[in-house]
């Protein structure tokens, strides 16, 4: 039994220094300052959700796949056009939702830019008072501060490659 236990406790992540985990966590900070200015401009206090998750990926993750800007930018305005779309064309509708993050999964999967935390968008589109287009804008400008707030913080010593190179 206890074998396997061990494949649930086990941790794959690599050790890091105090150092790095520190300065993550200050980008992290900076980025979701940006953003929360935006949710407090725009009235959408739930958007600061799935940014936050964002900032976890680009700030502690930044050679995952799922942070690379393509994902975060890609994933965010293509789970903003489904969410929109389904607010437009069945307000009200709760389990509408449901179905609007199912699409959005699928697509992001689909073209290549899979970003978790953008699963959440259609859930906030539907808790909202945005309408597609003015969301599809405000995600498109959030997710796009926060990868340019990365991209100057990773330059900062210990440096990380942010993003990945593209290969030849």
């Amino acid at each position: 039994m206890r074998r396997h236990i061990k494949h649930f406790t086990h941790r794959h992540e690599p050790k890091g220094t105090v150092h790095l985990h520190l300065k993550s966590g200050i980008g992290a900070m900076i980025g979701m300052a940006s953003v929360g200015a935006l949710t407090v401009f725009t009235g959408i206090p739930l958007l600061i959700a799935p940014f936050g998750a964002t900032a976890v990926l680009i700030f502690g993750q930044p050679k995952s796949p799922l942070a690379q800007p393509a994902n975060v930018i890609g994933g965010y305005l293509l789970a903003a056009l489904i969410g929109g779309l389904a607010v437009f064309l069945f307000p009200g509708l709760w389990w509408v939702g449901a179905i609007a993050v199912g699409l959005t999964i699928a697509g992001m999967l689909m073209l290549r830019v899979t970003h978790p935390p953008a699963g959440a968008v259609p859930l906030v589109a539907f808790g909202s008072h945005m309408g597609g287009p003015m969301l599809f804008v405000i995600v498109g400008f959030g997710s796009a501060l926060l990868i340019a707030i990365a991209v100057l913080h990773h330059l900062i010593p210990p440096r990380h490659q942010y993003p990945l190179r593209a290969p030849h």
